[in-house]
Formats: structure tokens, sequence, C-alpha cells
């Protein structure tokens, strides 16, 4: 009971440093001449912090009750993957662009793309599902990164503004090298997500 109060209290906590996070630098961006919150707001980053801290309030308000949770690590599940993302995206392709991924302020730098990953990542391993995810659920949770990735594609040359280098054809070199990244990157999602199915397969034992 007392490690489930103390669970409960840290998810709070970083689900507020999350949201804090967010709207500072949100209101910071506000007196940028030409800022467009529908651009902020499509950031892969700025969505999937978003889902972290809706997962981590939904899982302190429902941790009284870890025996009637499976589909809350369904949730868990598909936001570790989407924290993994932007946390490996972002040390592999995008650091330094503080500027471009219009996260200027250091602190809120470091918080959305190094430290939630990491805290979202911990609770996964920390806390670990209480029934094995089914290899079906994989193909579910690979539905928000592709639908990301086209809605990004559609909605770039209509707005003139692409979220990411690497997804912006006049920035990467074409629509060829575009699709390489985007191959690259679903490759390494693809086995991120099987990994995280594994990991409760080997864990978890399996429900009698």
């Amino acid at each position: 009971m007392i490690k489930r109060y103390w669970v409960t209290i840290v998810r709070l906590a970083f689900s507020l440093l999350i949201l804090v996070a967010i709207g500072v630098q949100l209101n910071e961006r506000l007196d940028v001449p030409g800022f467009r919150p529908a651009n902020f707001f499509s950031f892969f980053t700025i969505q999937s912090n978003v889902l972290a801290a809706a997962m981590l309030l939904y899982s302190a308000a429902r941790a009284a009750r870890p025996d009637a949770l499976p589909r809350r690590d369904i949730l868990r599940g598909a936001v570790t993957l989407y924290l993994l993302i932007t946390g490996i995206v972002y040390g592999v392709l995008l650091s330094g662009y503080q500027d471009a991924l219009q996260t200027t302020i250091p602190w809120v730098d470091t918080v959305l793309h190094r430290i939630i990953p990491l805290v979202i990542v911990a609770d996964w391993l920390l806390d670990p599902p209480v029934a094995r995810l089914r290899w079906r659920f994989v193909r579910w949770w690979l539905a928000y990164p592709v639908a990301y990735v086209v809605y990004s594609l559609i909605r770039g040359p209509i707005v003139d503004w692409y979220p990411y280098p690497f997804l912006d054809p006049g920035e990467s070199g074409g629509y060829l090298r575009v699709a390489l990244y985007c191959a690259g990157i679903t490759t390494g999602v693809v086995f991120a997500t099987l990994l995280l199915v594994w990991n409760t397969q080997r864990r978890v034992p399996e429900s009698t």
C-alpha cells in the first residue's frame, strides 16, 4: 500500500511537470512573431508528452485497483513506445535543433526530450503490466506514428511547414531521402514495439 502511494505521488508529479513545461514553452512562443499554435501542437514531442501526462494521471487515479487494469497497461505500452520514439529520434537526429523544434527554453527541452522518455520507460520496467500483452496490440500501437507521418506529409506542403527536417523534402534532399528516413525510423519503431511486448511475455506469468 505504501509503495502504491509513492508511485501515485511520483506519477502525479511528473504529469504536472509535463503540463507546466508545455505551458511555459507555449507562453514563451506566443510572443514570437508568426507563431502558430497549430504548428506547435503538430510536433510529435508535444503530442507524445501530452499523452504521457494523461497516462500518468490515469495510472495514478487507478493505482488503487492494480488487478483490474489490463486496459491501462495497453495504454501504458503505447505511450512508452511513443516516448521511446521521442527520446531516440531526438538523440539521433534532432539534438541541437531546439529553435526549429520550438523548445527553446533549456529546461523544457530537457524535460520533454530526455527526462520524460526515461521516466516513462522506468515506469514500465519498475511497475510491469498485470497481464501479458498480446502480439495483436502491435498494429494498434503503430497506427498513431504512421498516421502522424501521413498527417505531417499532407499538411506540410499546404501550410509550407514541416515539424522535423527529415520530413521536409526541401531540407532533407527530396522525397526519396524522406522515405529512407521514415523507413529507418519505422524499422526501429517496430523493433521497439516487439521488444515491449516480448518484455511482458517474459516477465508476466500467463494467466490461467
